[in-house]
């Protein structure tokens, strides 16, 4: 076999990137890689083969096993020299098959089929497994980090930000919270669209007219088949599978991509300078400027981010392959090898999320002085608006907005700046009193106090989807 240094690739998923992810590639690639497409196509002739047995009560124990052998002994680089000669994959395949099994079954091989049955059915089911064996355990991986985070986090105080300006109090923990929600419900998405891929034995446009010269029942050949590939047939075939199973799939893991990429945007921003408020992990030997000693640069949070910038515009090749001339043309056939690349890259920036995430640090007393001090007193002058309309000011939005500028121009608090109005300060103890039972003093002394339902719902999200991840994991377990 030619052996091939990994600095000689021209893909960096194929050097850089493997030797960043080798156990997680590697894992990939018994899925993913042109050596398993091949097994692959071979486990899908040899159920069809199967299937022709049993049709004709010829399925013994002694050629089951045969088959399994020979399953075992498929070659890939012997494939693709009898590809050379052939230059057709499936025939190529069908070709080095036959030798591997005994002469007297070798004519039902590839019986009834066309190649994109072949094609269409294994791609089903690889990616189907690389999704569920990989990719999934990944995504729950990362869930599981994310809800101990929001967990932990949950009281932590944090300035909220909108357009890039201070908001009202949350909590950090009420942050993660989101991410907790959006990749939990996307996790369950894309578990449900892999069990749903499907595979086809319907012919070469879809009407089964070969299986049709085969059996009564073609429906049945093709159900019979699929079945031991534990795939359901497509609910209509042209030469190929419906796309959209496979379609939905790859949208909703694009949907995940962009979720863990705006949660390392988000990581990203909260680490600046000014802001400070985490930090990603930085060894003690690593190097974050080759000119700047001091840098210490969230590198691995624009990792995750520049992923999704080159592999999430390749949605729009998903979207061009849902297109095909009547029962088929081959304008599918470059484009859709390079599914198995965006996966990759997708579970590369999973595996890197899941490490940010594992090594990250909570600056909580930098959290509170920006809420206190760079924030201040001023986001509490919604509830401030809010108490004192619920007393019956018409103008409180406006009274309390006045205010906020009184309190800016003449360098106060803001709390100082009501007190100077009393009324208005009368008004609002009050009604605070009325509603909450605190004492206004006491109330308006941090703006950590004034967080809403954050801690709550960071503490639910966080407890309700660990018991969803666990849930899966159960049911993946019976499933086996």
């Amino acid at each position: 076999m030619e052996t091939r240094g990994i600095f000689l690739n021209i893909s960096p998923l194929d050097h850089r990137y493997y030797q960043s992810n080798k156990e997680l590639f590697d894992s990939l690639s018994c899925y993913l890689s042109e050596e398993a497409s091949v097994r692959y196509c071979a486990k899908v002739e040899l159920a069809l083969l199967k299937t022709h047995l049993a049709l004709n009560k010829l399925d013994s124990e002694q050629l089951i096993k045969a088959i399994d052998v020979a399953q075992e002994k498929i070659s890939p680089e012997i494939v693709y020299q009898e590809e050379e000669k052939t230059q057709h994959n499936i025939r190529a395949l069908v070709n080095t098959l036959k030798p591997l099994l005994p002469e007297d079954i070798r004519h039902f091989v590839h019986m009834g089929a066309t190649s994109v049955d072949i094609l269409d059915t294994a791609n089903a089911l690889k990616i189907r497994d690389a999704v569920q064996n990989v990719i999934i355990p990944e995504l729950q991986a990362l869930e599981v980090k994310l809800c101990e985070l929001c967990e932990q986090e949950a009281e932590t105080p944090q300035v909220g930000r909108t357009h890039g300006q201070y908001a009202v109090p949350i909590t950090f923990g009420f942050t993660v919270a989101e991410y907790v929600s959006r990749l939990g419900k996307s996790i369950i998405k894309i578990l449900d669209f892999s069990k749903d891929l499907r595979g086809k034995l319907a012919g070469a446009v879809g009407a089964y007219n070969a299986t049709s010269m085969i059996t009564s029942d073609p429906y049945e050949l093709e159900r019979t088949c699929l079945a031991l590939l534990e795939l359901k047939p497509s609910d209509h075939s042209t030469q190929m599978v419906e796309p959209e199973y496979l379609l939905r799939l790859l949208l909703e893991i694009n949907t995940a991509f962009g979720i863990i990429a705006n949660l390392a945007d988000d990581f990203r921003n909260l680490q600046r300078s000014e802001i400070d408020e985490i930090r990603e992990y930085f060894s003690p030997t690593q190097v974050g400027s080759s000119t700047m000693p001091q840098k210490r640069n969230p590198w691995n949070c624009e990792h995750v981010k520049s992923l999704w910038k080159a592999f999430a515009p390749r949605v729009m090749t998903f979207y061009m392959d849902q297109i095909s001339e009547h029962q088929r043309d081959l304008t599918n056939s470059a484009s859709g090898r390079f599914v198995a690349e965006y996966i990759a890259g997708f579970a590369a920036a999973v595996r890197r999320m899941n490490k940010i995430i594992s090594g990250l640090s909570v600056n909580r007393e930098q959290l509170l002085t920006t809420l206190e001090e760079r924030a201040g007193s001023s986001v509490l002058a919604e509830p401030a608006y809010i108490l004192l309309s619920q007393q019956g000011e018409a103008d409180a939005h406006e009274i309390i907005r006045k205010l906020t500028l009184k309190a800016n121009t003449e360098h106060i608090t803001f709390v100082e700046a009501m007190k100077q109005d009393p009324a208005v300060w009368e008004k609002v103890t009050a009604r605070l009193a009325q509603i909450t039972g605190q004492n206004a003093d006491t109330f308006f002394s941090s703006p950590a106090n004034y967080r809403g339902m954050a801690a709550i719902k960071a503490h639910e999200l966080a407890q309700e989807w660990r018991k969803r991840m666990q849930g899966l994991n159960e049911a993946g377990n019976r499933s086996r």
